[in-house]
């Protein structure tokens, strides 16, 4: 059975770390037979949820929400996903302004009159990039975590990485934040951190098919 792997990226920089970060993961899965997809929150438009209960009573099949952007489009690409990846780099210990907005827009979900419940055990993977090796790496795969639970789905997580909690990697050698201009994309350069991504990924493809079994 063919399974479909959905990456977003929280990041305003293209092609930067975390892209590259992601990228990777996507590659990985390309070789273990996955469908691949991957957006970049940074190239649409996503407004702040306003809290209008509109999913409540309202949502209908095509539309998600009352706001007018292109978070649609994305819900979409989510409910036909097996497994989702939400990619960001550490922002002040935790995950970026604008996955966080993309977040709370995933209220859809949940109290969707039609949608809800329909990423009820997908498998959720966190990727997050940090500039220092311990800092807030932690607390910005928390933030993709608490998504995953509040949503119903399964984190993909294992113990025998750098972090438990997702896929990990560093942009300054070595974690040491020493910023050198030569390094454009220093997660290249993390071995372990590119190996944490392919661990979380096999994690991931066992959950989807112990689902489907």
């Amino acid at each position: 059975m063919s399974y479909k792997i959905l990456g977003i990226s929280g990041s305003p920089v293209t092609n930067g770390n975390v892209d590259s970060f992601l990228a990777s993961i996507m590659e990985m899965a390309v070789e273990k037979g996955l469908e691949t997809e991957t957006v970049s929150l940074s190239k649409m438009e996503i407004k702040n949820c306003i809290h209008c209960n509109f999913c409540l009573s309202k949502q209908k099949a095509g539309k998600y929400c009352s706001l007018e952007d292109e978070a649609q489009s994305i819900f979409e690409k989510m409910e036909g996903a097996d497994i989702i990846v939400l990619a960001s780099p550490v922002y002040f210990m935790r995950t970026s302004g604008m996955m966080a907005t993309f977040i709370d827009r995933l209220r859809v979900f949940i109290f969707g009159k039609i949608a809800g419940g329909k990423l009820r055990n997908k498998i959720g993977i966190s990727a997050g990039v940090s500039w220092l090796r311990h800092g807030g790496m932690e607390t910005t795969h928390l933030s993709h975590l608490y998504a995953f639970m509040t949503l119903d789905m399964i984190p993909a997580t294992v113990h025998s990485c750098i972090s438990p909690m997702g896929a990990s990697a560093v942009a300054s050698s070595h974690g040491e934040g020493q910023f050198d201009s030569s390094v454009r994309i220093g997660i290249l350069e993390d071995q372990a951190g590119l190996d944490s991504g392919k661990a979380i990924l096999s994690r991931a493809l066992e959950l989807v098919e112990l689902i489907h079994k």
